[in-house]
């Protein structure tokens, strides 16, 4: 538990830093510098030898889609959503990680589709004013596809790490950062626009702590937590950053909100979350 409150309180305030310092950046060589300083930071731990070829590759996929895929969604959604909205809309996160779950154990529990349909609503209530409609669905869905990503790396590393006793957590996450780097140097590639990657020193410094700390650091401690805790405390501690974020953006950033808008989004994302814990528990339907 002390780990997840921490990790909560470190990511409550990346929002702050992604907005005020990095959305003149491409996304995708942001995502691909913090993933490639997180690597580095775990590089010195790994112990390869310890894991069959088959494993290696299972950990890269996981963290492939995990950190690269979730990275490579959320920080382009900066780019339509203010970052109070962002936080909000991370809050399905416990909504996709029941799914994942479900379809873990063979089934599908419809219940939890309609669930994260009216988590989905809320977002779009949550339409930034001063911008098309179309760009905060855009963004919604970014987000929404970010944690379903990072949903399915929390339960996939959990089941992995559960009939792997005599690992060390340390010894391993390199690999999941090698996937997630590897996932996200292609779209640094092939799809970054370098016109858009001009550093200032304070952006330096940004992705350094963004890397280092709220990715590598935070990341590794999350998923350590995240297997001490039963579902119903995870889902809680998923959101625990939720009000760090929202208050240090409105405060911060300036940034500013419709009361009724936020209230209506709030109301039905909170909705879903409150049926998502109360039908967790019933039969999955096909």
């Amino acid at each position: 538990m002390p780990f997840l409150i921490l990790v909560s309180l470190i990511w409550g305030f990346s929002f702050v830093i992604i907005k005020g310092s990095l959305t003149s950046l491409d996304s995708n060589f942001v995502a691909f510098a913090r993933l490639l300083l997180s690597l580095i930071v775990f590089l010195p731990f790994l112990r390869p030898a310890r894991i069959p070829f088959s494993g290696k590759l299972q950990l890269m996929m996981i963290g492939g889609v995990q950190y690269g895929v979730m990275y490579l969604a959320y920080i382009a959604a900066f780019r339509d959503l203010p970052a109070h909205v962002v936080a909000l809309l991370t809050t399905t996160t416990p909504i996709f990680v029941s799914i994942v779950s479900s379809l873990y154990a063979g089934k599908i529990r419809r219940s939890a589709l309609w669930i994260a349909l009216l988590a989905v609503a809320g977002g779009a209530v949550l339409e930034f004013p001063d911008q098309p409609l179309a760009a905060s669905l855009r963004g919604t869905l970014l987000v929404q596809i970010s944690n379903a990503a990072f949903a399915f790396g929390q339960v996939a590393y959990g089941r992995w790490m559960a009939s792997r006793t005599g690992l060390k957590d340390r010894s391993i996450f390199a690999f999941l950062y090698a996937g997630a780097a590897a996932v996200t140097a292609v779209f640094a590639l092939f799809a970054a626009e370098y016109d858009r990657v001009s550093i200032q020193p304070h952006q330096w410094y940004a992705l350094l702590y963004l890397g280092v700390i709220a990715s590598g650091l935070a990341f590794f401690l999350w998923n350590v937590g995240a297997r001490k805790v039963d579902e119903g405390v995870l889902a809680i501690m998923n959101n625990m950053k939720i009000p760090v974020a929202v208050i240090a953006s409105l405060v911060i950033l300036g940034e500013r909100t419709g009361g009724v808008r936020l209230l209506t989004g709030c109301f039905l994302i909170g909705s879903a979350l409150y049926l998502n814990d109360r039908f967790r528990d019933k039969t999955p339907m096909d």
